[in-house]
């Protein structure tokens, strides 16, 4: 059989696995990438954050990207019966990025390898890895097969998995375990969105709460397609018969904010299901592999975390296996699963808070304090890491602080007006 060697093998050619391969690549290392899929190739996760900009920009790839000519996204727009809560990066209480892009991820992706490629890295698409048998020291032989069956193997010094949904080390390995979100289904479509002009903000990514624990986003492209999409518990969409294209048709109708916008629209491609998509697993890393963005953990697409936990987790941990390959010790724990963990729990927090509907009462209270609404609006823009941030540090206590005292807030401000109205 063949075999080839390699400094470092990363498995994936979407955002983690470009990253972490550029920065690897950077860094003077042999890097090669095999992906299973052939690309362009369709993937949900089309709103970025002013976060991810950075970690792009230090792996060289963000120039690809901007030369796409996406469309830009300064901020989060959320309705609810009308009411707009809007945040815009610009005002924010971490010093960072003020935008980010609205993206078809077919092409982002795509720019990501091209741009790889153009740093000198080969990547090899159709490429399924098969097994994976790791060495005392960490060093590993991985068996791969190509779209005409061919099989060859890889000999890396180290390993960075980026794969995605594909897990592959989890599934390898036996990592995989249950996450404690509740299971939901996103049904989605792109659409050519004709009648965009209606919306009083037409480029703007929009966030509707369709019912508490249903919403749907609305993230217009450049290119006047649009992608909608209704997510909630699965037995929300069992009201809703007949062919996928039926459904959707069906739930827009029932959505007052969009319905009109859309009636009759032309569906690009028959709405997808996508269902019971959050993961986790074990452990981030072992002896001779790291694994990145959604192999580590996915949590729901609701405040478009998955590409910003791709990228930073990517950009992390390659600079982390660059000290590893040069001899330097390296603390995984405490520098990579500590640090990416304070990331996925802070938007955990924030994932919980929106589907128990702490966070609607915070976005559409009135009078929001200001400087509150700086460091929510920093979280949304991916800092999740940015501790100084009250938000951030007190993730798991400070929303449902700030809920109970609004909710208090408006229970005087009513009894206050009755007795207004009785005098």
């Amino acid at each position: 059989m063949q075999r080839e060697q390699t400094d470092v093998l990363v498995i994936g050619a979407g955002p983690a696995g470009t990253v972490a391969g550029a920065i690897v690549n950077k860094a003077g290392y042999k890097v090669r990438v095999v992906e299973k899929m052939k690309f362009p190739r369709f993937v949900i996760g089309e709103s970025l954050l002013p976060r991810c900009m950075e970690a792009l920009e230090e792996a060289g790839l963000l120039e690809s990207v901007l030369k796409m000519g996406f469309q830009r996204k300064t901020g989060a727009k959320f309705v609810r019966n009308g009411v707009v809560c809007d945040y815009s990066f610009s005002d924010q209480f971490t010093d960072g990025w003020d935008h980010a892009y609205q993206v078809t991820r077919a092409d982002f992706d795509q720019a990501l390898a091209d741009g790889l490629e153009a740093q000198g890295v080969p990547i090899e698409y159709e490429t399924t890895v098969t097994a994976i048998q790791f060495n005392e020291d960490g060093s590993s032989v991985t068996t791969v097969t190509d779209n005409a069956g061919n099989e060859k193997q890889i000999e890396a010094k180290f390993i960075i998995d980026g794969s995605g949904y594909g897990r592959v080390i989890p599934r390898l390995f036996g990592l995989d375990k249950p996450s404690n979100l509740a299971p939901r289904k996103a049904l989605f479509v792109h659409i050519k969105d004709v009648n965009r002009q209606m919306d009083d903000e037409p480029d703007r990514i929009t966030v509707i709460v369709h019912k508490p624990d249903v919403w749907v986003w609305v993230i217009p492209f450049a290119t006047g397609v649009t992608s909608v999409g209704f997510v909630g518990d699965p037995a929300f969409f069992e009201k809703y018969t007949g062919t996928p294209e039926e459904q959707m048709r069906a739930v827009i109708a029932d959505e007052p904010y969009i319905a009109e916008r859309m009636k009759d629209v032309e569906f690009l491609w028959e709405p997808k299901i996508l269902q019971s998509w959050s993961s986790t697993t074990e452990k981030f890393y072992g002896n001779g592999f790291v694994l990145t963005g959604n192999v580590t953990e996915f949590l729901d697409p609701v405040f478009s975390s998955g590409v910003t936990l791709a990228t930073v987790s990517s950009q992390i941990a390659g600079k982390l296996v660059v000290r590893h390959l040069k001899g330097e010790s390296v603390d995984w724990d405490k520098e990579y699963t500590e640090v990416m963990m304070q990331g996925v729990n802070t938007f955990r927090s924030y994932v919980m808070g929106w589907y128990d509907t702490t966070l609607h009462t915070i976005f559409f209270a009135n009078d929001q304090n200001p400087e509150i609404k700086k460091m929510i609006c920093s979280v949304l823009a991916g800092y999740v890491w940015d501790t100084d941030n009250p938000y951030v540090k007190e993730h798991d206590t400070a929303l449902h602080k700030l809920a109970k005292t609004i909710r208090l807030r408006d229970s005087i401000e009513y009894i206050n007006n009755g007795f207004k109205d009785k005098a």
